[in-house]
């Protein structure tokens, strides 16, 4: 495969489980730079240690906020976006506060998202917003694309990661259909195969995220059909 397919090829590897180590950072970093992945995403308090293992790397590292359920005060979150950027992020995937949607209290919601969004375009980084959809309706989640759509977010996460392959793909698709192209889907879930993959991709994601082994970035890698996600 070229290095152009390569390159359009989106996946990102994470690395957000709650027991991960040092150690399970080493490994990740390897798979990470090795299959020459779009991003590395690694809880908060890996930020600075795989900054460091990552050296002059181009790959995008990530971590989340408000994880994983978003009920923290804004203040809260925007503060951990802040210490996540200044010890190397560039990309910062948050959790939007699903009570005040469901509470009916947009105005809550667009200002918790404000805050983080603009703290991290200040530092030149890009952020999404995880929509965690359970329990909400199809309609909920809608408005809560088009929240975070409005408040400048750089792509949508379908969830904190926890879904299956088949919910995530779905999940991806009503985002997807939920927002204008200038937007990102970035499909995270538990994928185990490339046909899985893939079927994120044809569901209009613009990156794959899950905790990759390096039978699936290299099955990822090797198939052609990926290279869609770069659109």
């Amino acid at each position: 495969m070229t290095a152009s397919v390569r390159r359009a090829v989106r996946l990102e590897h994470r690395l957000t489980h709650p027991n991960a180590s040092l150690v399970n950072l080493d490994a990740a970093v390897a798979l990470a730079v090795d299959h020459d992945l779009a991003a590395l995403t690694v809880n908060p308090w890996l930020v600075k240690a795989a900054k460091r293992l990552l050296g002059r790397s181009r790959l995008v590292l990530g971590t989340v906020v408000g994880y994983p359920y978003g009920v923290q005060i804004l203040s809260v979150k925007a503060f951990e976006a802040s210490k996540a950027l200044e010890q190397g992020a560039t990309q910062i995937d948050f959790v939007l506060n699903g009570g005040a949607l469901t509470s009916g209290d947009d105005e809550a919601v667009f200002n918790d998202m404000l805050a983080v969004i603009d703290m991290a375009h200040s530092a030149l980084a890009s952020v999404g917003v995880i929509i965690e959809s359970e329990p909400m309706n199809d309609e909920l989640v809608r408005r809560a694309c088009r929240l975070a759509e409005r408040a400048g977010a750089d792509h949508l996460v379908t969830s904190a990661g926890s879904a299956t392959a088949d919910r995530t793909v779905a999940r991806t698709r009503l985002l997807r259909d939920s927002v204008g192209p200038r937007i990102g889907v970035k499909s995270c879930g538990r994928f185990r195969n490339a046909e899985q993959l893939m079927a994120a991709a044809d569901a209009g994601a613009t990156r794959i995220s899950a905790p990759l082994t390096v039978g699936l970035a290299r099955a990822g890698m090797e198939s052609a059909q990926l290279a869609g996600l770069a659109r």
